[in-house]
């Protein structure tokens, strides 16, 4: 009779719980059976690991082998049990030392030859594990970047069974050819194992960065569109572009990410956990430190748009631009209830998915663009001489954006045709991406020293009632937005949207409070009507 036992993690979104892998081999007719919740992808790992373990040399057992999952009240899935179901089995075989096995976390999926494949989640998963105190992780070799990224934990990079089971039994470590091309070299030099004298290897993962390769400066004209940019890049508010087709309403929301402030550690992490999980990890970029951006098509279904799927959920494109920028171009053409749908995280920063095999939270705190057509043909104008859309359909157009969807933007600006004169005119050019980003970095700085020892971050997470109760605007300067919400312009919450841009626009512009001239841009922005303000935040300052 033989028994050891390992860990390995069980993800549930993006959040983990370490799951004990046991084996116990007991005289009997040879079977080998899984117990503890498993999916089929799972149970299917008795015949990868069986195969895995006899192609890597070692025996396999004759007995009567159980192999449990515990807590077993935790669904598990996925392909990434394999590495410890193996090890666990070998260590009651007593191939391994079972004593060496007990504190070390293993993820990974087997390939019948032996190999060690990568699986999804390995960040989360290592998060998972260093939470609950363990430091010492085995993954596949070329996972072992983004495993390095959690601090305290050893991380041992092993590129097939065959070379694990050398370590662990402290045995030379043979020489495997590498899974694909670009693959690092083995990490075998640096941790030692308790109870042997192997020495194992510790990866120490660089946070590469990204370049979106857009400037502002390539924008030709667009004053107003390109300070509402400015502004929902300094406070985190949503932003509705409507204008003509080639207009640069996609140019303007693709150079949003690059003006937004780098991620910190802690928002990088959250970043990759998301993209881990989703299998969408950057080849050779490990840690993501740039802020993400997602543009998905606008046949996308809500299941897309807000995650889900069969089984258990996946991460949808809300949380794929966690920290960063959702972009719906065409937006009247995506399904309202796609659209609808997206209110939920909007106002609570995650997604909460309920399916049969459980519930799955993710993250989901983004800066969303909108872009749309003033009409099918998108040649609508207020003299509407180019436009040939009937008024009913130009109003069924229009009124595929809900309400109260609409009512959660802060920033709602029209995207003029580009003239001749501004498209061939030299020495016409804009305010560069560099020069726009040093001054919403400043602007963030500024609202973090006035948010500090609060739970809120940026001017558009602040609600209302704080606004009016403890950071006030200048005598006077609200009369004008006071009078929009009595004449029914502004909802209560448009009101409470307008003082938050405010307090944008002063700290781009160096106030210490929003003035006047600072609340009615931010009533322009919010309702697209000119009132004579300056629009350009260079002119303001």
């Amino acid at each position: 009779m033989g028994f050891a036992r390992t860990c390995s993690v069980a993800l549930v979104g993006v959040e983990g719980v370490v799951v004990e892998v046991q084996a116990d081999l007991e005289p009997g007719v040879a079977a080998f059976t899984l117990v503890g919740l498993p999916d089929k992808s799972l149970t299917e790992s008795r015949d990868r690991v069986r195969a895995a373990v006899v192609n890597s040399g070692a025996a396999w057992p004759q007995k009567k082998l159980t192999v449990g999952l515990s807590p077993a009240s935790v669904p598990k899935s996925g392909s990434g049990f394999d590495l410890a179901v193996a090890a666990a089995v070998l260590g009651a075989a007593e191939r391994v030392d079972p004593r060496v096995l007990a504190d070390i976390v293993m993820i990974g999926e087997l390939g019948l030859d032996g190999r060690v494949r990568p699986v999804r989640g390995v960040l989360p998963a290592v998060l998972a594990a260093a939470d609950a105190g363990y430091e010492q992780v085995v993954v596949p070799e070329c996972a072992a970047a983004e495993a390095s990224l959690v601090p305290g934990v050893s991380v041992l990079g092993v590129r097939s069974l065959r070379q694990l089971i050398a370590i662990l039994a402290d045995e030379p470590v043979p020489d495997e050819e590498q899974d694909g091309p670009g693959r690092p070299d083995p990490l075998l030099a640096g941790l030692r194992m308790p109870g042997t004298g192997a020495a194992t290897g510790m990866h120490s993962a660089g946070a590469a960065q990204q370049d979106h390769g857009h400037d502002l400066a390539d924008v030709v004209g667009q004053t107003s569109a390109r300070t509402a940019v400015e502004v929902a890049a300094a406070g985190g508010h949503h932003l509705f572009l409507e204008g003509p087709p080639g207009a640069g309403k996609t140019m303007l929301a693709e150079r949003l990410p690059a003006i937004l402030p780098p991620l910190g550690r802690q928002e990088s992490l959250e970043v990759t956990a998301v993209h881990s999980v989703a299998g969408l990890l950057p080849p050779g970029k490990p840690l993501i430190d740039v802020a993400p951006y997602c543009a998905p098509h606008h046949s996308a279904t809500m299941q897309a748009l807000v995650g889900g799927g069969p089984g258990i959920a996946r991460p949808g494109a809300v949380s794929l631009s966690h920290r960063g920028v959702l972009f719906l171009d065409e937006t009247p053409e995506f399904g309202s209830r796609a659209l609808d749908a997206l209110r939920q995280p909007l106002e609570a920063g995650h997604v909460v998915i309920a399916r049969s095999a459980g519930v799955v939270r993710f993250p989901a705190k983004f800066l969303m663009v909108l872009a749309a057509n003033p009409c099918p043909c998108g040649r609508f104008s207020p003299r509407g001489d180019l436009c040939e859309c009937p008024p009913s359909a130009i109003r069924r157009y229009q009124a595929r954006l809900s309400g109260p969807l609409l009512d959660r933007v802060d920033l709602r600006v029209e995207v003029d045709r580009v003239t001749r004169t501004e498209l061939t005119s030299r020495g016409a050019r804009g305010e560069s991406t560099a020069t726009v980003a040093d001054r919403v970095l400043a602007a963030r700085e500024r609202s973090a020293e006035r948010l500090a020892g609060t739970p809120w971050h940026t001017n558009s997470e602040v609600p209302g009632r704080e606004l009016r109760s403890r950071w006030f605007a200048a005598s006077g300067a609200m009369d004008e937005a006071e009078r929009s919400l009595e004449r029914g312009v502004l909802t209560a919450r448009g009101l409470d949207r307008v003082l938050r841009v405010a307090w944008t626009v002063a700290d781009l512009v160096g106030h210490d409070r929003p003035d006047a001239t600072d609340v009615t841009l931010a009533l322009q922005l919010r309702t697209g009507v000119p009132r004579g303000v300056p629009m350009a935040i260079g002119a303001l300052t």
